[in-house]
């Protein structure tokens, strides 16, 4: 089980999942951008909400977890 998440600002997150290894895939015309992450010859894919002051850490969760982060990376990352 990670530790305990706190909120963010989705600038911030969106550093996390790139110091975490994901990269930036796509935003148009939406209030989503789309990130991508491969682990282990397989790819994940997550949208993120954009210009957040506040992400809660139950979403924060969400999106590590769709893009393949094991409870011991998100521990290393945060």
């Amino acid at each position: 089980m990670p530790e305990k998440i706190t909120a963010m600002s989705s600038k911030k997150f969106t550093k996390l999942l790139t110091r975490g290894g994901a990269i930036f895939v796509r935003q148009r015309g939406s209030s989503h951008a789309i990130f991508e992450r491969d682990n282990k010859g397989k790819i994940y894919r997550a949208p993120v909400v954009m210009g957040k002051r506040e992400l809660s850490p139950k979403y924060i969760k969400l999106v590590l977890k769709q893009l393949g982060f094991t409870d011991e990376e998100i521990n290393t990352l945060l």
